[in-house]
């Protein structure tokens, strides 16, 4: 027997959500095959099976699991399951016996496992929704709990987590307003706008519970903020206008990205330093070189490459931090390169990056910005970067100030080109194309005067950019 277990998929995750099972309950999958697709807060992940064998489900779909934990076996064909789950130390997804809750008592085999011959909650029959097992009872004993299977109706339900599931008995929300939300995995931090308000608010009435900043009473902070009845206004910090409120809900990868930010302001003690560039030159390169090498060439493409040429010079600044007086040494220059479309911002990391071509780095940056109008990225296109670089592509930024990504030392931006017209020597007036070059770093590890010397080479590599070597 193979045990299936959850690895490390994203650093800011605790958990994971079970989103799907691939393989189904019973079936025989082979070596490299899918088995289940797990999300975390940026991306869902698919794992595969190591080895041949038969699947058995530790966990249903729409649990949470975090890494490490065993959610699934793989047995050798012709194998017999052992007695119980015991030897797991997790709960199964399914107990033994029929199942009242479903008509005619099907869904559930008579060894106690899920039939693969019916369809699961995804496809509108039953979803999972409490998680059993006992022992067989002995004479005269009562009988053992059964697992509680929820019937529901049509396509396309969402996948409620078990935390977010027992929030919804626990506070009256009904599965139309789960529904209503529009989303493919409910967590329990989803519930909150569902919540009812409290005494003085409509039906319609939301209550905001663990947010940023809240308001309650006059005064205080980090209670409730609520919505009252229409064309009222109660105490302070409610509104009126039944079915209406103006509590703003930030999307879920928002939050996440709050969390990260929180975190950096909290645990890194960061500085920042600036250097303008001229990159006149450096435009007409680019061009020439998307010509020559058929692959859209920027100045993104550029910094990432010279950004990765610098790890020798500068190990720091690629080095993970681990108590705040060492950190662990980089072999390979990951940069981390953000990308925003509209629907969230992601950070997909180009690998070693300081000893690859051009070209294969406007390539990587080219399908990361196809991925992002999907939001399909998979875990492998965002995690193991060692540096970042933020892309500020409005012409009317002139500076942008990163944080350092826990996890980091480092964060680049860079801006826009934009005009600036400059004396030369002989009295002349000439425009010129710059940008900023912005540096974050964590002050434990780096000081201004290196900040400044890493800026200085970049600068250089930009404004005389070196074709190579035909």
């Amino acid at each position: 027997m193979t045990e299936v277990r959850v690895p490390k998929l994203n650093n800011n995750d605790a958990t994971y959500v079970l989103v799907e099972w691939v393989a189904k309950d019973g079936q025989a999958v082979r070596a490299g095959e899918p088995l289940v697709e797990l999300e975390t807060s940026k991306a869902v992940e698919e794992l595969t099976a190591e080895l041949d064998g038969v699947v058995r489900h530790l966990l249903a779909a729409g649990a949470e699991c975090e890494p490490g934990q065993v959610i699934a076996t793989l047995l050798a064909e012709g194998a017999v399951p052992e007695a119980g789950p015991a030897a797991t130390g997790h709960d199964l997804p399914l107990s033994g016996g029929q199942d009242p809750f479903l008509p005619g008592g099907h869904g559930l085999s008579p060894a106690g496992g899920y039939d693969p011959s019916l369809p699961d909650g995804r496809n509108g029959h039953a979803v999972v929704t409490q998680v059993t097992q006992a022992a067989p009872a002995a004479p005269g004993a009562p009988a053992p709990p059964v697992t509680r299977v929820e019937p529901v109706a049509g396509r396309g339900e969402p996948v409620v987590t078990e935390p977010a599931r027992r929030f919804m008995e626990e506070s009256g929300i009904s599965m139309e307003q789960v529904r209503a939300l529009g989303r493919k995995v409910i967590r329990r931090s989803d519930l909150d706008p569902l919540v009812p308000s409290p005494s003085g608010a409509g039906p319609d009435g939301v209550r905001a519970r663990g947010g940023g900043a809240e308001t309650g009473n006059a005064g205080e902070t980090g209670q409730v903020e609520e919505t009252g009845n229409a064309g009222e206004t109660g105490n302070a910090g409610e509104t009126g206008n039944a079915g209406e409120t103006d509590l703003i809900e930030p999307s879920r990868a928002q939050r996440r990205t709050a969390e990260v930010v929180e975190r950096s302001h909290r645990e890194i003690p960061a500085s920042f330093t600036a250097m303008r560039v001229d990159v006149t030159d450096a435009l007409p390169f680019t061009r020439a070189e998307s010509k020559r090498l058929r692959a859209l060439i920027g100045l993104p493409e550029l910094l990432v490459q010279a950004t990765g040429r610098l790890l020798e010079d500068f190990p720091l600044f690629f080095a993970t931090p681990l108590d705040g007086r060492r950190a662990r040494r980089a072999t390979t220059a990951e940069v981390g390169v953000t990308v925003d479309v509209g629907n969230g911002m992601y950070v997909p990391v180009v690998r070693d990056a300081g000893r690859r071509p051009l070209d294969e780095i406007a390539r990587d940056l080219t399908r990361f910005r196809g991925i992002a109008l999907n939001g399909s990225f998979r875990e492998q296109d965002l995690r193991g970067g060692n540096i970042m670089l933020t892309l500020h592509t409005d012409a009317s930024i002139t500076m942008a100030v990163p944080i350092v990504f826990p996890g980091h030392i480092c964060a680049l931006s860079l801006t826009s080109p934009r005009p600036e017209t400059v004396e030369t020597r002989e009295g002349a007036f000439v425009t010129r194309r710059v940008i900023s070059l912005g540096l974050s770093y964590d002050h434990r590890y780096v000081n201004g005067r290196d900040a400044a010397a890493f800026l200085g080479a970049l600068r250089t590599s930009l404004e005389k950019p070196v074709p190579p070597a035909q």
